[in-house]
Order: structure tokens, then sequence, then C-alpha cells
């Protein structure tokens, strides 16, 4: 049975423009091969509303799970979760528990909630919360989207509310080998080898160290008896 499949939406102008050096798809993809959840795809989209609601459309059908990233704070180009409930034709409006959390968090700061600060308690209908520890504010899920603030901290503390209500896979199991020679020298053996273990993944990354040049050869799959056996036969090819 094969694992449960994911995407990645981040949204943001900031992004696109180099304004901003994303790491929450960094963060993602490893916590998500940790959980046993095959990360498919990730994509970047600006603040556009119909960008957001046809890509979510789209990933969503495709994938188990859908992540977004960024789009959810206080300010008038923060429309995430306005275009999330238009893909899936959900109403959006201030949800009471939203709004408790926010007055809770603002009232112990000593601060206002505002009208800006307010529109971070817009969820659409039927979408459950994510817990945010960081900053209040909550994210949500609706349907298999999972909505969560940009900022990376917060994203983080998102993603680990979130991924224990998963349900993952069988682990992806990954052992690496360093050989000082270059691709073009590996790639033949390395091309036998993947023919020969269909079930296994491998990957050739070079790297120049020192003035030298070199090859990490990954292998990576589900069945652990036959990375252990690739990566023999590996060694005894470049050892």
């Amino acid at each position: 049975m094969s694992n449960p499949t994911a995407a990645m939406l981040v949204i943001g102008d900031e992004i696109l423009s180099g304004r901003t050096r994303d790491s929450n798809m960094h963060f993602l993809a490893g916590a998500l091969t940790k959980a046993a959840i095959d990360l498919r795809e990730m994509r970047v989209v600006s603040d556009d509303p119909d960008a957001i609601t046809d890509t979510v459309k789209g990933l969503s059908a495709a994938y188990t799970h859908v992540f977004t990233s960024g789009g959810i704070g206080p300010t008038h180009d923060d429309i995430t979760a306005d275009n999330v409930a238009r893909a899936f034709g959900r109403p959006i409006d201030v949800r009471a528990d939203a709004r408790a959390i926010l007055q809770e968090h603002y009232d112990r700061s000593g601060l206002d909630l505002n009208a800006a600060r307010l529109r971070m308690a817009r969820i659409p209908d039927g979408a459950a919360l994510i817990d945010n520890p960081i900053s209040a504010a909550p994210g949500f899920t609706i349907e298999n989207v999972h909505v969560m603030a940009g900022v990376p901290k917060i994203f983080e503390a998102m993603v680990a509310s979130v991924l224990p209500t998963l349900t993952g896979g069988a682990p992806m199991l990954s052992q690496s080998l360093t050989v000082h020679r270059g691709e073009g020298d590996v790639a033949a053996p390395l091309a036998a080898l993947a023919t020969k273990y269909p079930s296994l993944s491998m990957g050739s990354y070079p790297f120049q160290r020192d003035g030298a040049f070199g090859t990490n050869l990954v292998v990576r799959g589900q069945d652990g008896a036959a990375v252990d056996a690739a990566m023999a036969e590996l060694a005894a090819l470049f050892g």
C-alpha cells in the first residue's frame, strides 16, 4: 500500500519578488519524510485570489494532504483564508472560538483586539482550528487542506500541531556513500544498480571540496533489506 501524498502551496508576492527567502518548504519536506507522508509537489503563487483558489482546488484533488503557508495575517493583502474558503464554496466570517483565543491573547498582552487583528479570527465554515502556541492566531484545516502562517517559527509550530493527527505510511529509509569520483564516472554503474533494484530510489549529488571533486550516492526505500543490499553493492563498486 502506497504512502499518503502531500503538496505544499506557498502564498505571497514577497517570496516571488525575492524580498523574503522561504524556509518553510525545507522544513515541511523534512517533517513529512519523518511522518512517512510523501511530499510530491511544491508551488509558489502570488497574492492573487484566482491563483490561490484555482491552485488549492487542483492540489486538493490530486493529493491526500495540502499544506499552505502565508497570507493569514491582519493586513489587507492577507487573502489566503478567503480564497481557500472560496475554493470549497464555504462562507467565511469571524468565528467565536477563534475570536476568544485572540481576545485572551491580546488581553494578556495589554493590546487592543482591533479590526485588523480580528481579521485573523475569520475562519471558513466547518473548518477545524490549528493551534498556534507562538502568537495565538490560529490556522485551520478544511477538508484536506491545512492553512498555516508564513512566519517560520509559527509555521513550524502549526506543523507540529497538525502532524500527530495525520496517518502516515511506511517510513522512508536512506543511506549514503561518499565517493571521490565525478558523476560521469559513477553514472553508468549507478544506473545499472537502479535497474536491478526498481523499488529503490537512487541519486547522485556532486560536490567540490578542497579542490577535489566527489559524489554523494544516496539510496532510499521502504525495504530495509533491499537498501542494505544495494549499499553493499555500491561499496563493493566504489569502496
